[in-house]
């Protein structure tokens, strides 16, 4: 046996993030981060990602992948290389002038919370069978995560009431600029090659439409467009992962990055991920 890594084939994290919906899940979360002002303000003047779009998307799937799939030594070194570049990056307030860094301790809990929860809602709601007691297990777990990124493992929440709580606690601080209306357009609409176009309307578009649908409703306030009625989005989500749930693991893992792949090369195929295997 080789090393497991930060996670192991026993953890929740280990046999959830190698679930298909975890790329809507991703986009859920980008709707999410983006209605933080300081949050998405600092993605929009320390990044590309309007003229590199996929790239953008590929170096947040393959840092993922990596903390669950990749040994110990890869998981951290991804972490530390995260935290050396939020210490070279800084943001400016247009209205106040104020200048502070992308790093700070509250930013990094905001995406930290926002990623796990769609994470979790996007998975549960789509099929994905996990106890509240295996949703608090997996929370807890992504602790781990949040060390990477330069959090406090103590400061973050440990279960679903905690996660709430925050929730709570920070939807006074959310709203709708200029930035998070940036994101909408480019999740809607991102850069793609004219040949690609059609493609994008077929395919991405309703990706993203639904993630979008999966926000929780006060989201939906804030962005000002209606999402359809609840019972409507889990049927959509149900059947999204029921089909994509049809396409052969192998096929999907083949897909940039592979980590799990090379998990499964490391540890033996009894390390494959799958959703029965979860809290056995």
């Amino acid at each position: 046996m080789g090393d497991p890594g930060l996670f192991t084939p026993r953890s929740v994290t280990w046999q959830m993030h190698g679930d298909p919906m975890m790329w809507v899940a991703g986009v859920r979360a980008l709707y999410f981060q983006a209605l933080h002002p300081r949050a998405v303000r600092g993605v929009m003047q320390n990044s590309d990602f309007r003229n590199d779009a996929w790239g953008r998307l590929m170096g947040i799937a393959n840092f993922v992948a990596t903390i669950s799939y990749g040994t110990t030594e890869a998981a951290e070194k991804a972490g530390a290389r995260v935290r050396k570049i939020h210490t070279m990056l800084s943001v400016v307030d247009p209205d106040t002038g104020e200048r502070y860094g992308v790093d700070e301790p509250e930013l990094l809990l905001w995406v930290h919370c926002a990623e796990i929860d769609s994470y979790l809602h996007v998975a549960r709601r789509s099929g994905f069978r996990l106890t509240d007691e295996l949703a608090d297990r997996y929370i807890a777990e992504q602790r781990v995560s949040a060390r990477l990124v330069g959090l406090d493992p103590d400061a973050v929440p440990a279960d679903q009431a905690e996660l709430a709580a925050y929730f709570e606690k920070v939807r006074p601080e959310l709203a709708v600029g200029p930035e998070a209306r940036a994101v909408d357009d480019f999740l809607l609409r991102p850069p793609t090659h004219p040949l690609l176009v059609p493609a994008r309307a077929v395919l991405w578009r309703r990706v993203a439409q639904l993630a979008y649908a999966a926000l929780p409703p006060y989201a939906h306030e804030l962005y000002g467009r209606p999402a359809p009625k609840p019972t409507t989005v889990t049927r959509q989500l149900r059947a999204t992962g029921t089909l994509l749930r049809c396409v052969p693991a192998r096929l999907r893992w083949q897909l940039p990055p592979k980590h799990i792949l090379r998990a499964m090369s490391r540890l033996g195929p009894g390390s494959r991920p799958a959703p029965y295997k979860v809290g056995r």
